[in-house]
């Protein structure tokens, strides 16, 4: 027996109807860190690279630098992505075994995609 009061049971937990922050803090924290990647993503990787042949973009993933940004980059907004579409598919996705289907289905293929751009780019940077 609680000897607390519905307003004080209810007291910050928002609308989802619980309080954990955590899910929230997951979605912003890649989307934070998707800001400078992106902008060295497009101005570095790709503006700077148009007219570039294979030969210059092995070169160019050659670095360790431009590897690790470019993996952070995919890391990123593969995980980015998942999240936000889970929330899309919990919020809009009434039946229960349909849903948690779709969310298996949407990690997996997060977690495919991610380590199919991770060895591409490995491959790329390592082998040429």
């Amino acid at each position: 027996m609680s000897l607390r009061t519905p307003l004080g049971k209810a007291r910050g937990l928002g609308a989802a109807k619980e309080g954990a922050s955590s899910h929230w803090m997951a979605e912003r924290l890649p989307a934070i860190a998707l800001v400078p990647l992106m902008l060295w993503f497009v101005f570095v990787a790709i503006i700077g690279n148009l007219d570039a042949s294979y030969a210059d973009m092995v070169t160019f993933m050659g670095s360790p630098w431009n590897a690790t940004l470019m993996l952070l980059t995919v890391f990123c907004a593969f995980y980015h992505g998942m999240l936000g579409l889970i929330v899309i598919i919990e919020d809009y996705v009434q039946h229960h075994t349909i849903k948690h289907i779709l969310v298996f289905g949407l990690k997996m293929y997060a977690a495919l995609g991610s380590v199919l751009a991770a060895v591409s780019i490995l491959k790329l940077t390592f082998g040429g």
